[in-house]
Formats: structure tokens, sequence, C-alpha cells
């Protein structure tokens, strides 16, 4: 007699939640997952063995291109390692920059996952919606650094210049007429910090939006709801940090329980979930938006009220400025010698860590005292939870695996670093 046996199935690379670049392979009992097994290696960066060859500063544009939906967060626990090992003390002004833009970086990274994991299983509208304000909050990266994705705007000691006094406008074009150019500008008249802060205004509108579209939709809720249960203690043990700790119970979040850089002083709160599933993480991830706005509107306030340096004095670590560098000597050297030769971090290893909107990004940083790292190693928060893909999909069916997969909203450049 014939015997039945599970069958193998290429689930990818090309599946839209997996972003192109995993292939899992599914043991399957009918529509039944058995087993998962992840292959990944499809986009190997090599970042972590570049950056030993290239300078302390060279090495900073990598970052934005690890998680490239969530740049400067990436950039900030870097900067933060080596100004651990250098003893560099970053003012107060660019510590609050730093904090407004990682939480305007929140937003965006959990816009572009709820936008996607919509589409993944079925939603359409929430993408387009989601979309329309992440374009503000692009415009705001472009403000500042110049670039929509990859800002390379920390610098250590600080950030590369302060914020903007104005804010860039849409131009006429043959499609728009004056009165329709006139409306989409109202919001940019101002400075960047006004936009902003008329961002923070809105948003939570937004987000009431969203949560009516999705929350208590009876498809959403049967594609979400009891999928990829994750207890609190197997969470613990997956090494599992950010959202998918903190749906299954856990309020574990660096911002509160190590606080870096300004959070100390900033009033927020973490979202926790009940059950674990897919359902409760995309309620920590709305709650997540409206602190993370927050926290923005807080940082906006003190921004306004206390001008002031935004890097560090030290020439041997931030370059002086364009006119003093045309003007003198001295800082002409300084700044040939930071962007030929680098800085010279000193002999130790330091690790950062940021609670970044996937969870705990760390650098681990080892200088031999030379201008470029000896070893640099990084703890990527996508990585423990792509390994336990297997764990969450078995008993599961097929389409169960794209909400698995989307739920823990990984990106691949960390994961294939």
């Amino acid at each position: 007699m014939a015997q039945i046996r599970n069958y193998t199935l290429n689930f990818g690379p090309q599946h839209p939640a997996a972003h192109g670049v995993l292939r899992l392979v599914l043991e399957l009992d009918g529509e039944v997952i058995q087993r998962a097994d992840p292959h990944i290696g499809l986009l190997h960066r090599a970042t972590e063995k570049l950056a030993e060859s290239r300078t302390f500063i060279q090495s900073l544009p990598y970052m934005d291109r690890l998680d490239y939906v969530s740049m400067m967060c990436n950039e900030h626990a870097y900067v933060m390692a080596i100004e651990k090992l250098a003893g560099i003390q970053v003012p107060e002004r660019a510590q609050y920059i730093r904090v407004m833009f990682d939480e305007i970086t929140r937003i965006l990274n959990h816009l572009l996952w709820l936008g996607a994991h919509g589409l993944d299983i079925g939603a359409m509208t929430i993408f387009l919606y989601c979309f329309r304000e992440r374009e503000d909050l692009m415009d705001c990266y472009e403000a500042v650094s110049g670039a929509r994705m990859h800002a390379a705007y920390y610098r250590p000691g600080g950030v590369y210049r302060d914020l903007p006094d104005s804010m860039p406008q849409y131009r006429a074009q043959v499609s728009r007429n004056a009165a329709t150019m006139a409306q989409m500008n109202a919001n940019r008249q101002g400075s960047l910090l006004d936009f902003i802060d008329d961002f923070t205004r809105r948003f939570p509108k937004c987000v009431d939006d969203y949560e009516t579209l999705l929350t208590d939709n009876r498809i959403w809720k049967q594609r979400t709801v009891g999928i990829g249960v994750v207890s609190p203690e197997r969470a613990l043990a997956l090494g599992f940090t950010g959202p998918m700790l903190r749906g299954s119970g856990l309020a574990w979040d660096l911002r509160k329980k190590q606080p870096y850089e300004v959070y100390g002083k900033l009033e927020f709160d973490i979202p926790v979930g009940v059950n674990g599933d897919c359902y409760d993480r995309y309620l920590v991830r709305i709650e997540e938006m409206r602190q993370s706005s927050r926290i923005i509107k807080q940082c906006v306030d003190w921004l306004r009220a206390n001008p002031g340096p935004v890097i560090v004095e030290n020439h041997k670590v931030a370059p002086p400025s364009r006119g003093e560098m045309k003007l003198k000597m001295e800082e002409l050297i300084h700044h040939f010698k930071l962007f030929t030769e680098g800085m010279h971090v000193p002999e130790g290893e330091a690790y950062a860590a940021v609670e970044h909107p996937k969870g705990e990004f760390g650098i681990y940083l080892i200088s031999d005292g030379a201008n470029k790292p000896y070893r640099l190693k990084i703890r990527a928060p996508g990585f423990p939870h792509l390994a336990a893909m297997d764990e969450m999909s078995r008993g599961h069916m097929i389409a169960d695996a794209v909400a698995i997969i989307g739920t823990m909203d990984i990106v691949f450049g960390e994961i294939d670093r």
C-alpha cells in the first residue's frame, strides 16, 4: 500500500511578504505546515567585514542600508558605540534632535509595516493611507539631511547640522492649479519644527483612520487573532525584543529600562499585548505610533525654546564649519585630516543598543586605537525573530505563514549583514 508522505514546498524567494530575499522551505501535510526552514543569505551585504577596512566615519552610511526602513535608528547605535569608546559628551540639543528623529523613524517604520502587512493578508486601502503620511516624514528626512532614505545625518559627537529654518514646498505643475498648490503648501510656510509640530497634531486622527479600517474588521481579525502565538516565556527564551516581545505581554523597552540620550526626561507609555498573537502585535505597534507622536511633540517644544550647538567642538572628532575651514589654516588641516585619515578611537570595546522600531539593535565595537574598527558586530533584532519562524508556524496553514512573516516586520538587510 502506498505511503502518504509530507511534501516540501519552496515558499519564495519572490514572495512580497518575504521582501524578495527569503527562501522558506515548508514541509506540508496538505495545507498544514509541519516544518518551516528559512534559508537566508540572498542579500548578503558583508557590512561587518566592510567596516574593518573603512574609517569610522566612512562606515556610517552602511548603517542606513542595514534596515533600510529604520535608517537613523541604525546610525544612532553606531555613533553611540563610538562615543562610548571615545568618551564624547554629546550636546543636549543634538540629543533631543536624535530622539525626535528616532521617533520619526519609528513611525516611518511602523507605517511601512502596517501598509505592507495589510497588503500581504488582503487589505488594500491601508497601504495607500500609510504611504500618505510616510511622504510627509520622508520630507522631514530630506529637509534635514538632503536624502529621503539614506540620511547619514547622525555623526560621532552630535548631528551633521542644525534643523533648517524653511521647509521644502511643492512646486507648481500643469496638473495642479494655484488653489491646490496653496492648500498643499499651507503647513510648509514655516520651519521644519513648525511642520513636524503640525504633523503631531494631525497624525493621531490618521491613526484613528487606520484603526477604523482594521481593528474591528472581522476579516482582519480572522487572519490575525490566534495566529503565531508566542508565550512570554518562549518570547524571552527565543531572544525576542521590541513589539514581538511586548506583544507577548512583557513591558521591556530600552527607552524606559536603560534610558539613553534624553529619553529619561520624556513622558511616554509602553504598550503591551495579552495573547502574544499577530493581532496583539498589531495593536502594540498602533499604540507605539501614538506614543512616538507624543515624544516628538515634547522634543519640538524643547528644541524651540533651547538653541545651541548640535555637535562637539573637538575637531579631532567633528569637522570645523565651512566658513572657518576657508579662513583658517588650522581648520583646513583638521578638515583634511578628518575626511582622509579619519578619527582615531581609543583602544577598547563597547556595546551600544537602541530601542529600534523592530527591537534591540546593538553595535559591539572593538578598537585597537586605529582610525577604523578592529571588529564590528551587529545585533540585528530581526534575526532571532526569523529563527522562530519554524516554531511560530507549525500547525498553521500556508496562508498563515504570510501573516507570521508580516507580523515579524523583518527587513533582510540587517539579517544578511
